[in-house]
């Protein structure tokens, strides 16, 4: 599907008034995508808005002074306001952010799954507190530096894949409602690659040209997930058994969240002849359940927290389409079967390893670019 061309006297946001009379936030984390965007707008004439979110203090996560990357990111934010002319503000969300993502992170590792926080972020601050600051503020829609392409369709806004693949970040977008969508708008997402946004930040003039992609969660800065659960959640990395399928102790592990399901490594009981994984954790019994590879094969999968932006009603189905079980795997065909008003069961067609709760499924139309939504897997019973 290509995207529509521009309607005459229409602007490049799908408003029918002119840039200057065209209010726009724009989401800026101090990166370059987002930086890119608040430029690209201000120099096509819109009133445009910047506005940063402090979230953490990664000062706070490290234990160390004086290592807040927030605060560097605030200043790259400011900077590039101040550079193109156009105001920025820094509202403190620490607290909303906590509340939202980071203790639903914790208590859900807690519980022997494997969060997606950036996900959460951006469906509970990004797209929900954050617009409403975009209301509030007169807006005509909220602009973000994301991959991803939303274009209109029969029945209004769709949200698509972005052009680059290797930078799509519609599995992190899967919960954006259609009301959010409305509101939204994605100026990077049809761009070829990177580079091509990093020469736009040059154009500009931008200091943070060549600012390196963050690669963490914002609040795992160093990608220590168990440090950070157990400063969170004292206690947290209890001792306990590692144990076969047939509950057999093979040896001892130091906490249930040191181990994600599909490891292989670093278990502590070597010679035993076949390579075992981790196939299911039980942090009720501080168990870890280890077995051979094609214990990790999964062809059902449980989804609940269903979110639909696809044609038609979710319960229809069932119906034939394409599904990302993780944000680094191409899509594979599946079927949907709705369980109710907002769960589904994903048979693959081919058998996935490594499926674990609390990871996204992410829904896809076949053959094409479209995100028809999404929801959470769950454990099996």
């Amino acid at each position: 599907m290509t995207a529509h061309p521009p309607v005459a006297g229409v602007n490049s946001l799908g408003f029918d008034k002119p840039p200057a009379q065209t209010r726009v936030v724009v989401a800026m984390s101090g990166g370059v995508d987002s930086s890119v965007v608040a430029a690209k707008l201000a120099q096509e004439g819109y009133d445009v808005i910047g506005v940063t979110l402090q979230l953490y203090d990664h000062g706070a996560a490290l234990a160390k002074k004086g290592a807040c990357c927030a605060g560097q990111d605030i200043h790259d934010a400011r900077r590039v306001a101040e550079r193109i002319g156009f105001p920025h503000y820094v509202l403190d969300y620490e607290n909303k952010f906590r509340e939202s993502v980071i203790d639903e992170f914790a208590d859900a590792y807690l519980a022997g799954a494997t969060p997606v926080p950036c996900i959460r972020c951006n469906e509970r601050v990004k797209f929900r507190d954050l617009l409403e600051t975009a209301r509030d503020l007169d807006a005509d829609c909220m602009a973000t530096g994301h991959y991803i392409q939303r274009r209109m369709g029969a029945e209004g806004a769709e949200l698509h894949m972005a052009a680059d693949a290797t930078r799509d970040q519609s599995y992190f977008l899967f919960s954006t409602t259609q009301e959010q969508l409305d509101f939204l708008r994605f100026p990077l997402g049809h761009l070829a690659s990177k580079d091509e946004t990093r020469a736009l930040a040059s154009r500009y003039g931008l200091s943070v040209a060549d600012k390196p992609d963050s690669q963490d969660i914002c609040f795992v800065p160093n990608g220590n997930y168990a440090a950070v659960i157990e400063k969170l959640r004292p206690g947290a990395a209890d001792p306990g058994e590692i144990v076969d399928m047939d509950g057999n102790v093979l040896g001892q592990h130091q906490g249930v969240i040191h181990y994600t399901i599909g490891q292989r490594r670093g278990l502590g009981i070597g010679g035993l002849g076949d390579p075992l994984y981790v196939v299911r954790l039980d942090p009720v019994a501080r168990q870890v359940i280890v077995g051979p590879r094609e214990a990790l094969s999964t062809r059902i999968v449980p989804v609940a927290e269903v979110n639909w932006i696809g044609p038609g009603a979710f319960q229809d189905g069932p119906r034939e389409i394409m599904v990302r079980i993780r944000s680094t795997r191409p899509p594979r065909a599946a079927i949907l079967r709705p369980t109710g008003a907002h769960s589904a069961e994903v048979e693959l067609l081919d058998p996935e390893e490594g499926v674990s709760p609390g990871q996204a499924c992410v829904f896809y139309e076949t053959g094409g670019t479209r995100v028809l939504g999404g929801g959470w897997i769950q454990a099996r019973r």
